[in-house]
């Protein structure tokens, strides 16, 4: 899988208002697109740079149902086999 990076431009006053790093806006837009149902929950997760279970966590607290799919389920077993094969060093 390739990754396409894209910048964005944020003005400065955004950054100081909000005090959040680069990693927590990332955070905020995964949490964003799952919640319109524009990207999966293992996609979320992966954007937001979360272990399953501390993304669902994250969702709960926001009070952001989990729309679980099965499309969500073959591509969280996809990272799993892929992790479990590296692990393996096959």
């Amino acid at each position: 899988m390739t990754t396409t990076v894209y910048s964005i431009e944020i003005p400065p006053e955004v950054i100081h208002t909000t005090r959040m790093s680069p990693q927590d806006m990332k955070r905020e837009l995964a949490l964003a697109l799952f919640q319109q149902e524009k990207i999966s929950f293992g996609k979320a997760r992966e954007m937001a740079g979360m272990t399953v279970w501390a993304f669902q966590q994250l969702l709960g607290s926001r009070g952001i149902p989990v729309h679980y799919d099965i499309q969500d389920y073959f591509e969280d077993q996809a990272a799993v086999d892929a992790l479990t094969k590296h692990e393996s060093g096959q």
